[in-house]
């Protein structure tokens, strides 16, 4: 059986058609209809996903009549129809009599191993997560237990001190002779010697107990918390899978590509994320990835980019989905809203903020038609359910043309790390090692302390230092010493934080910390020392913020970016203005119409506006002058960009109201910039 491709497929098809019968009995017993049904289109969906992974194109096709019998039902308020209900049932039956054959190769051989499969069944237990806690809560009473023990052994090797002490006491009396005749000196003496001799044995296996009772408990703590844990790396073979198989279905060419393959999560959240992602995998090529003739247009490689990727972020855990293609067509899912009974005008009054929570609320779907691989709105709803049973939450960003961002955050429950152990005082403290670039020795004039803040020189530049103790609050800072440091890197740069010692590396297991413990966000956890002592573990992103911060003297919160709307109706200006403004700091909108332009200007406070002239429909003077006329518009700044560089055009450009007037041909990215800068500041 270890060759067996479908025997975790088998595992999670099982489970889900019991879900699945349990759902339809709680239909018949007069449950909720509109709930149950929607669990059930979710359940149905992500094994009809499962089941083209592993192309069981008939299972797939029996979940995919399942959703076809309860589309309709969905929002239903009344009573399920028994003609539905049975309709279900014998969907499921018949997937349930196909799970026993899939390893059959010869149909001779299926008598052979169809009992091995069912025997598999009851041989596979899914460990229970409060009993596998209740395990290592009763590993670390035990250490706590063992460490008490340590202390008695003490009082046996103080006991026998104690005996020593007497037998010396008894010698002199015999050196001078004065042993009593009834031989009392002698008993007492032989007794003391044999107090001596138990004590010693005594301490001797205690000693030794002790320190294998701490072996086994390490590896039965060890055991108990891989049982918790699985890879990160399991995912991505399925991610891929799931990839290329919806790519072939549609005809389209994708690159799967995952990062962070080398963590340990708690498997509970791993298994409940992997339905979420396998779907966001699936809507990614369905809905953003294009065609190879299309991406060919675009300037595009022929073949769409998937890359998932896992990342600690404190006390959390992202999963973060990126596709490079066309991103969400914000009038599809307006047209979706229309069909889902949303009333017109308050569909057209919707921003992209509103249409991206509409979409995220599942139910809406922007594919034309009904396909084997999307159309019925249910993918979303199995990402809502999964974080609202691990208590995350869903991010999604979009760029027309440029691709998606989909980004779960879950609270992570247990994590697997390898570590660099420190001392601060007599503190010790774990650092996510790869996080660490470099371990140095400052002396006393290698930190430089100023008014502009506190740094180290490191490969030649300077970076924010912070002693480690300071940074958690831990008393003074020590003038004229020297400092062993560790150069931290992270998204948000590098720091470096110093330490008073280095004690070696670990793998080490994460827990998060109660909320009553929090110790703000350079502590991502705790973790327990080889003595079963608990130690805190700091967390890579926001230690670096900290150390900066703190180094700087400034305040944690980032200054709020200016938000600039781009108008042009030219795709290659738009890109190149867009990536200009935001690679200076400042947010981005845009728009490809004086129309929409005004719009969105209604919608949202913006410190400036970029806008061509030459436009369909309402040009780049005409929008200007609207904007002056308008009391709510007429203090945003406006630049006016185009080809056209007659006196004339820029007489009516500052008539109109313009602040600024760049020529195409004598475009300049430094020129652009000095021109918004006093604008918008």
């Amino acid at each position: 059986m270890s060759q067996d491709p479908y025997r975790y497929f088998r595992l999670e098809a099982r489970e889900l058609l019991d879900q699945c019968g349990q759902s339809v009995l709680d239909l018949e017993n007069g449950g909720a209809p509109a709930p149950l049904v929607q669990r059930l289109l979710r359940l149905a969906h992500t094994l009809k996903g499962a089941a083209r992974v592993v192309r069981q194109a008939e299972i797939a096709d029996h979940a995919h009549a399942m959703e076809d019998v309860l589309s309709p039902l969905r929002d239903t308020a009344g009573p399920v129809a028994r003609t539905s209900i049975e309709a279900v049932l014998a969907r499921l039956k018949a997937i349930g009599a196909l799970l026993p054959g899939l390893a059959v190769r010869d149909p001779a051989e299926a008598p052979r191993l169809a009992r091995p499969a069912a025997e598999e069944e009851t041989r596979t237990v899914r460990a229970d997560l409060a009993e596998m806690d209740a395990v290592l809560d009763g590993v670390s009473e035990t250490h706590a237990l063992v460490g008490n023990l340590r202390g008695t052994a003490s009082g046996i090797e103080q006991a026998q001190h104690l005996v020593d002490l007497l037998l010396a006491q008894l010698a002199p009396g015999r050196q001078r002779g004065a042993v009593p005749a009834d031989g009392s000196l002698d008993r007492t003496q032989a007794i003391a010697e044999q107090l001596r001799r138990r004590f010693g044995g005594i301490a001797r296996t205690l000693e030794q107990t002790l320190d294998q009772m701490d072996r086994e408990l390490h590896q039965l703590r060890d055991a108990a918390e891989r049982l918790r844990l699985a890879p990160v790396g399991s995912l991505f073979a399925v991610l891929e899978r799931t990839a290329r198989d919806t790519a072939e279905t549609l005809a389209k060419r994708v690159v799967f590509i995952g990062t962070g393959a080398e963590l340990r999560l708690d498997s509970h959240v791993l298994g409940a994320v992997q339905a979420a992602l396998i779907q966001i995998v699936r809507n990614a090529v369905a809905h953003g990835i294009e065609p190879a003739d299309e991406r060919r247009r675009a300037g595009k490689p022929e073949a769409g980019r998937i890359e998932v990727s896992v990342t600690r972020r404190g006390q959390n855990f992202a999963f973060e989905c990126r596709d490079d293609g066309r991103g969400v067509d914000f009038e599809a899912v307006r047209r979706a809203a229309l069909n889902c009974g949303l009333a017109r005008a308050e569909v057209q009054s919707l921003d992209a903020a509103a249409l991206m929570r509409l979409l995220l609320q599942g139910g809406v779907s922007t594919a034309g038609a009904v396909t084997p691989v999307a159309g019925r709105g249910v993918g979303l709803d199995i990402v809502r359910d999964a974080l609202d049973r691990l208590g995350g939450e869903v991010a999604i960003r979009t760029e027309p043309g440029r691709g998606t961002v989909l980004e779960l955050i879950v609270p992570a429950s247990l994590a697997a790390m390898e570590a660099l152990l420190v001392e601060v005082g007599a503190e010790r403290l774990a650092v996510p090692l790869d996080a660490v670039r470099r371990t140095l020795r400052l002396g006393a004039g290698d930190v430089a302390r100023a008014a502009a803040g506190t740094a180290a020189v490191f490969d030649g530049r300077a970076i924010a230092f912070m002693p480690l103790a300071k940074l958690l609050g831990a008393g003074a800072w020590p003038d004229g010493r020297a400092w062993t440091a560790l150069v931290v890197e992270s998204k948000k740069g590098q720091a470096a934080i110093g330490i008073d010692r280095l004690l070696g590396t670990a793998r080490i297991v994460v827990r998060p910390l109660p909320p009553q413990a929090a110790c703000g966000e350079a502590v991502a956890g705790a973790t327990l020392d080889a003595e079963g002592n608990p130690m805190l573990v700091l967390d890579a992103e926001g230690l670096v913020a900290a150390v900066v911060s703190a180094a700087a003297g400034l305040p944690d919160a980032a200054p709020a970016r200016r938000k600039v709307l781009v108008i042009d109706d030219s795709l290659t200006t738009r890109m190149l203005e867009q990536s200009i403004l935001e690679s200076a700091g400042y947010e981005v909108d845009v728009a490809i119409s004086a129309e929409e332009g005004l719009e969105a200007a209604r919608r949202e406070p913006y410190a400036l506006f970029l806008v061509d002239v030459e436009m369909p429909g309402m040009d780049g003077f005409a929008f200007v002058e609207r904007v002056r006329a308008d009391p709510g518009l007429h203090h945003v700044p406006a630049i006016l960009v185009t080809s056209r560089n007659a006196p004339e055009d820029r007489r009516r450009g500052r008539d109109a109201g313009a602040q600024g007037y760049v020529v195409k041909s004598e475009f300049d990215q430094a020129a652009l910039l000095s021109l918004i800068r006093p604008l918008v500041e």
